[in-house]
């Protein structure tokens, strides 16, 4: 156990050896988190955040948990989000390096923000493509159908950006920073996915069904929902080692591809520190970048 202060804030961290992952303690997650708060948190500051949750670590059952704990600090922010289901969920907001470091302790290993910010909760910053390979396929595989939207985006004047999900993926996402609603962000997602499909049906498909996605690339439009969570970026991923979602370059996933080298797409913590402090953020265009979506047909 030990007390630290982050931002004038005092923070109590507990069981700071035990394994979350095998040979990555809880210690290491909370070092992790709070030396990549500083480009993580423009990516989550004023984001309705779900949280999973792995309290006795990535071998043992965890959990999503959407409504912000109790027991939270009164520094904590949250915003109220209405649900059919439950009325209203109240949300953490993850605005500083004190609140990310409060989420690890909370063995909170993956963050998963909405793709909106408060208040302006019905207006979607980015859209995002989930590119899902059905095994045998793999992250090459996704790799390939993510050149092919950037190529697909690029013909309508749009910059996109990429980072593997930190598992088997790999999510495009578009920058949009404008007034636009989910109905026209998730019926262009649809439209590009079906296009993809249409082209090569023998490697891609935009249908959620399980049987139609073995050995194919699932581009997952559906995730463009004002209910809906992408993993964000930075974020650990639960596995049997700490994995990270990391921005790639275009270049980089080129590369992968051309050396049919898997491992180039596997970030470790580690990794992705030395990265940022090379490189700075990557990402950062996601939150500033103002682009007008293109109308349909």
């Amino acid at each position: 156990m030990a007390d630290v202060e982050i931002d004038r804030h005092t923070l109590r961290l507990t069981n700071l050896d035990k394994d979350l992952y095998r040979g990555f303690t809880k210690g290491e997650v909370i070092d992790y988190y709070a030396r990549i708060a500083d480009v993580l948190v423009p990516h989550l500051a004023e984001r309705p955040l779900t949280l999973r949750r792995f309290p006795d670590g990535v071998d043992a059952d965890g959990f999503f948990e959407k409504e912000a704990p109790s027991h939270r600090p009164d520094w904590v922010r949250t915003v109220a989000v209405p649900s059919g289901r439950r009325g209203v969920v109240n949300y953490t907001i993850a605005d500083s390096r004190a609140v990310v470091v409060w989420l690890a302790n909370l063995a909170a290993l993956e963050l998963h923000p909405l793709l909106s910010r408060a208040p302006e909760l019905d207006t979607p910053t980015s859209i995002v493509f989930d590119l899902d390979p059905g095994a045998p396929a793999d992250v090459l595989d996704a790799t390939e159908i993510a050149l092919r939207v950037r190529d697909r985006l690029e013909g309508i004047g749009l910059e996109s950006l990429a980072k593997v999900s930190g598992g088997k993926g790999v999510h495009v996402y578009v920058p949009l920073n404008s007034d636009v609603g989910f109905d026209a962000t998730k019926d262009f997602a649809h439209a590009v996915a079906k296009v993809l499909a249409r082209e090569d049906p023998k490697h891609v498909t935009s249908v959620m069904t399980k049987a139609e996605r073995k050995g194919k690339v699932f581009v997952d439009w559906s995730q463009n929902d004002d209910s809906k969570t992408t993993v964000a970026v930075y974020s650990l991923r639960a596995g049997p080692e700490p994995r990270v979602s990391a921005p790639v370059g275009w270049d980089e996933l080129e590369d992968a591809l051309t050396a049919d080298d898997a491992d180039r797409l596997r970030f470790s913590p580690d990794d992705v520190l030395a990265r940022v402090e090379r490189d700075g953020d990557p990402f950062a265009p996601l939150e500033t970048l103002r682009q007008e979506l293109p109308a349909l047909g």
